[in-house]
């Protein structure tokens, strides 16, 4: 299949202008532990970026987000996903800009396509606790990065999970050097690697 049938079945993929390779952005609408944590101040979820902006200014945004959310319930999801992912010759895939995993069934699938993407690396970020604890960490592909998002501005890493990260509001713990970079990744892959157990990014 070429890549406009591979795009009709399971939406489009998105490129974020601040990092390499592409994007599968889901709405943020449907994220299950991120929409009570948006609702509270104080955490990273509050007044939430993929709520607002061209996320919610363009309609055809929010259209092409659920159609991907509902996609990945289709059939040949999985094989779909690495088909196209594979013929955009790709060295990083973000999982989610925008949204979050929905169940174990949809982390799974996502195992899977990581799997068949082997030239690929993975990275994840997801705020669903409850279901990585269902998911011993040795399942996760070697490609693949999951980092468990901290709950709190300024507040601790998840403790349970192996790689993390944390929002701050202060400079000098930042980790992530994008805001020194003009807000873009450039060379730095520390997301994608699984040597840096915690990125702590600047809240902006």
């Amino acid at each position: 299949m070429n890549k406009k049938q591979l795009k009709e079945y399971t939406g489009s993929f998105s490129k974020p202008s601040k990092m390499p390779g592409y994007s599968y952005g889901l709405p943020a609408w449907e994220c299950q532990t991120g929409g009570k944590l948006s609702k509270i101040k104080g955490t990273v979820c509050y007044d939430c970026y993929a709520k607002k902006g061209f996320y919610a200014m363009y309609k055809t945004v929010k259209e092409a987000q659920y159609k991907r959310f509902k996609a990945i319930d289709r059939p040949k999801w999985v094989y779909m996903m690495a088909s196209q992912i594979n013929l955009f010759k790709t060295k990083e895939f973000r999982w989610h800009d925008a949204g979050d995993i929905k169940s174990v069934k949809h982390l799974l699938k996502i195992f899977k396509v990581c799997k068949l993407t082997p030239g690929v690396k993975h990275w994840m970020p997801t705020k669903e606790a409850q279901y990585l604890k269902k998911i011993p960490v040795n399942r996760v592909p070697k490609n693949l990065i999951i980092r468990l998002s901290g709950t709190n501005v300024d507040g601790p890493a998840g403790k349970f999970w192996k790689w993390t990260s944390t929002v701050t509001t202060n400079p000098k713990k930042a980790t992530c050097p994008a805001p020194k970079q003009g807000g873009k990744c450039l060379d730095c892959r520390k997301c994608w690697s699984r040597k840096i157990k915690n990125i702590t990014y600047l809240k902006h």
